[in-house]
């Protein structure tokens, strides 16, 4: 599903210039949930935002789903995450003083094909949403009115409810207490096993990542190794 080549990453802040990827060369399989991990400024969050499409390479080929997308102008990259990517954040990106039911229904606002999702059914498909992740008794409450946790589970509901192929997620327990980021990677590995979403996680926190299928470690911009856990395969 997700091939990188070689892929680098240069920003320029002045006259300095900043090698935030430097050749890094990853396959992500459809139906994996893989954990990025390293320490800050490894540039785990830079290759989370390629692979997402928020942003592209300075050089190297990205394919997804066999499609290059490296080249891609920002219209055809916001196209490809509408349809194909779902993005949970730390800080849950949640617009205050809306209900639950509304926030989840946002991503269906843009037209897809030329064709916007009726009322009745952006309605519907976010309420189902809201009920995957346990919160079908909170779809009325506003942010202030949610624990962190379920204000957690609103963002992975808002980002299902396009049914992309591919969810991926930020330290997504970065601002929770261990209660409520357990039930938020419980939601993930529903997720996973029973609708084989393809997962990328980026955290800092071990036991957080030992959950993932497969551990990709960076440093300096580099991939330094590779853990499999569920299939046991460690390089």
């Amino acid at each position: 599903m997700i091939e990188i080549e070689n892929i680098t990453k240069v920003y320029r802040m002045g006259e300095v210039e900043v090698h935030a990827l430097r050749g890094v060369s990853l396959q992500i399989d459809p139906g994996e949930w893989v954990a990025i991990m390293g320490p800050s400024g490894s540039g785990k969050s830079t290759l989370m935002h390629v692979i997402g499409c928020l942003d592209t390479p300075t050089s190297g080929v990205y394919r997804l789903d066999g499609v290059e997308v490296g080249g891609m102008n920002d219209n055809q990259l916001a196209a490809i995450r509408n349809r194909q990517i779902g993005f949970v954040f730390q800080t849950f990106n949640l617009l205050p003083r809306t209900s639950a039911l509304k926030q989840v229904m946002l991503p269906m606002q843009y037209y897809r094909d030329g064709q916007r999702v009726p009322l009745a059914e952006r309605t519907r498909r976010a309420q189902a949403a809201l009920e995957m992740v346990g919160l079908g008794d909170r779809m009325d409450h506003q942010p202030t009115e949610l624990s962190g946790g379920e204000q957690q589970r609103v963002a992975i509901a808002r980002a299902l409810v396009n049914d992309p192929a591919i969810i991926m997620a930020d330290e997504p327990t970065g601002n929770l207490d261990s209660t409520s980021g357990d039930e938020v990677m419980d939601v993930l590995r529903r997720l996973h096993e029973e609708r084989g979403i393809t997962v990328v996680m980026v955290t800092h926190d071990e036991e957080i990542g030992e959950q993932a299928e497969r551990i990709v470690r960076l440093r300096d911009g580099q991939i330094v190794g590779e853990k499999g856990i569920s299939r046991s395969r460690e390089t």
